[in-house]
């Protein structure tokens, strides 16, 4: 399965956001700022129970729910990325629930995310699918410092639209597929833990609009891993 694939079979699982007991404004609110995920917001009425709640489903079944202010508070400032702790009602549940249309700025921002989880743990495998080597030429201060960490390993993916950076301290993989070229990702191995893993998953579908995921699914990120290096990280190169 291609990473292309695996977006699409992410795609095709679209979550159902219902609030419960609120006004038209609120549910309106929700549904701007969940836009750009792949998710419907609908609104519902329960006689009894709390006041103000959401529950989030898939395809009948239950996944968790919780109060409409929580949801609007910590809501707030996810749009970029992953944010900080991934573990919490509903936005925990959206992991491997697709974006659309983020554009550059908030691609850049949500891989900034991985980097520095990857800086913290200072171990481990760091893999970035760049698209074109003149992006990857854009970031080689970024990416030489993460290759000075002596227990983190870098592999970066791209096709060769420019000639090849001299003096990188990581590995630089390049190929001409369609795959590479279209799918910007970057997955950390968590350095040997299974809570430290995530990913960025996502496909440009038109001139600087990406369309995909991110997850902290260890089989997930092993998955992306494991399809990189073995289909694109040869011997002789880096």
């Amino acid at each position: 399965m291609s990473l292309t694939e695996l977006i699409s079979g992410v795609e095709a699982h679209e979550k159902t956001l219902t609030v419960y007991n609120t006004d038209g404004d609120t549910v309106g609110e929700l549904r701007e700022r969940f836009a750009d995920r792949n998710l419907v917001v609908e609104s519902g009425t329960v006689e009894t129970g709390p006041d103000r709640f959401v529950v989030l489903g898939h395809e009948g079944e239950f996944l968790t729910a919780v109060g409409i202010d929580e949801l609007l508070a910590r809501s707030g400032s996810e749009r970029a990325g992953f944010g900080g702790d991934p573990y919490r009602p509903i936005l925990d549940h959206l992991d491997e629930t697709l974006f659309t249309s983020y554009g550059h700025r908030e691609m850049l921002a949500a891989s900034r995310e991985i980097e520095d989880r990857a800086w913290r743990v200072g171990r481990g495998e760091l893999h970035a699918g760049f698209q074109r080597l003149s992006t990857l030429r854009t970031q080689l201060d970024v990416y030489n410092a993460l290759a000075r960490r002596d227990g983190l390993a870098i592999h970066t993916y791209a096709i060769p639209d420019v000639e090849a950076p001299q003096g990188a301290d990581f590995s630089v993989h390049l190929d001409e597929s369609d795959e590479v070229a279209s799918v910007w990702c970057v997955a950390f191995d968590g350095g040997g833990t299974d809570r430290k893993k995530c990913a960025l998953l996502a496909e440009e579908r038109s001139p600087r609009a990406f369309y995909g995921f991110w997850t902290y699914d260890p089989d997930t990120v092993d998955y992306v891993i494991d399809h990189l290096s073995s289909t694109y990280a040869r011997p002789d190169t880096g």
